[in-house]
């Protein structure tokens, strides 16, 4: 059989959840049965367990695995599972093929697989000399985003020799490549199941992928992102994503993690990027590199040879946000990119505030003679489940005048936003600041195609 899209590694914890996993797999899906993953179940009985529809392997600490024994151990244990009759065998890209694999080929197929050490990349030179196989699998480590752009080129020359290639890098920065894999030749890709956890660093689910679109991308697919560090939780693909599908609209949206501006503006030109948002840290450095002004969240352009274009849809949302809220004075916490925006959309709306932050607390008396009627919670408190509330005592001394509160925090509850509403105050969360940024950014991208 060829090998589908889609390779989903079973890492659970026990054989049932895998088989579970196994059975409600799609078409365009096929079980990797890694042997080192359970080392105490009989290999042969796994693959009549699969119905023989799977890909075994048996990874050694050095590649990515957990196998604990010799040599002459592990090729035992492939066998067994060889001679049960699965479709697919994995072996290692230097590993001489094992006599007995020959009169069981060619109706067992075979993938060649290496994972490289960091800093190696010698993809190119291992395709000018493939060992005997039916399919390939290269895997490094991605340091820079540009590192992607190596993989792509090579993938291109392997589908051009009609070479069955996948080929990815480890980690958060490889995730474009993985992602991308269809569209830059890649013949297949891994994925983690739904209900288990990821056997790699920067492996995405398979519903994750699926709901994405990872694979319906072409070459001719146009690229939009979001940078930032971290940006793995981003809730952008998912709206985005489904947004340009339900409009028929071929382009992508991936998280691109990033927090240097050179490193992001060579990963644009690299990658080709036409659309992005961008978060912390680059909504200031990363227009400024470009030549805009900022703080922006968002940058498009028609192609690659047009000027970025910039807006900022955060300010759009906040300003939405407040003509519905009641006037008067506003107290502003932090004083990163997101309070930046604030403040300067405060300052052209003619709105008094007071602004403070760990480098510049304001006496909690001027808070009270201040007498705020709204809060905005612009810090990064409230990224992690664990973060305090921002500057309690200041809040509580704001309290006896305040009327409303907004989160500027993308998530459904924060520290922040549990105060305010047990306050009974009027709540503007996270939530909806994103979806009505996140729409504006959107109808931008969506002119781009």
């Amino acid at each position: 059989m060829a090998l589908p899209f889609f390779i989903v590694t079973l890492t659970h914890p026990t054989w049932d959840a895998a088989m579970a996993c196994a059975r409600a797999l799609p078409d365009d899906a096929l079980p990797e049965l890694r042997l080192d993953l359970f080392p105490e179940l009989d290999a042969a009985r796994l693959v009549r367990d699969l119905g023989h529809r799977c890909l075994v392997s048996c990874r050694r600490a050095s590649e990515q695995g957990r196998f604990e024994g010799d040599e002459d151990t592990r090729l035992t244990r492939l066998r067994q599972a060889a001679e049960a009759g699965p479709a697919w065998l994995d072996l290692e890209w230097e590993l001489e093929p094992p006599t007995w694999l020959e009169c069981l080929r060619p109706e067992l197929k075979v993938l060649r697989s290496v994972h490289v050490q960091p800093g190696v990349f010698d993809l190119e030179a291992r395709l000018e000399s493939l060992p005997d196989g039916d399919a390939f699998k290269w895997v490094g480590h991605a340091a820079r985003l540009w590192d992607n752009v190596r993989v792509k080129t090579a993938l291109n020359r392997a589908k051009d020799a009609g070479i069955h290639l996948s080929a990815f890098l480890m980690g958060p920065k490889g995730v474009a490549g993985r992602c991308l894999q269809r569209a830059w030749g890649g013949a297949f890709t891994y994925v983690a199941p739904d209900d288990g956890v990821a056997a790699a660093p920067g492996q995405l689910k398979l519903a994750t992928m699926k709901k994405w679109g990872c694979h319906l991308v072409t070459p001719q697919t146009g690229l939009c992102a979001v940078m930032g560090e971290p940006v793995l939780h981003s809730r952008g693909p998912a709206f985005h994503n489904q947004r340009f599908q339900q409009e028929g609209k071929n382009l992508i949206y991936l998280p691109l993690e990033c927090g240097d501006a050179h490193e992001a503006a060579e990963a644009l030109d690299s990658l080709e990027v036409l659309g992005l948002s961008i978060t912390a840290p680059l909504k200031e450095t990363l227009p400024r590199l470009l030549g805009l002004q900022g703080p922006l969240n968002t940058l498009w352009r028609r192609d690659m040879t047009a000027p970025w274009q910039g807006a900022n849809t955060d300010a759009e949302a906040l300003w939405v946000a407040l003509e519905q809220l009641a006037p008067g004075p506003i107290l502003l916490l932090g004083n990163g990119g997101v309070a930046e925006t604030t403040r300067l959309l405060l300052e052209q709306e003619g709105r008094p505030f007071m602004q403070i932050s760990r480098l510049e607390l304001v006496p909690l008396e001027a808070i009270q003679a201040f007498s705020p009627v709204g809060v905005i919670q612009a810090t990064s408190l409230g990224m992690k489940a664990e973060d305090p509330m921002p500057f309690p005592e200041h809040l509580e001394a704001a309290k006896p005048s305040l009327e409303w509160a907004v989160e500027w925090i993308y998530k459904e509850r924060t520290a922040f936003s549990g105060w305010a509403q047990k306050a009974g105050l009027e709540v503007v969360e996270g939530d909806s600041l994103f979806e009505s940024q996140a729409r504006a950014q959107s109808a931008r991208f969506m002119e781009l195609c």
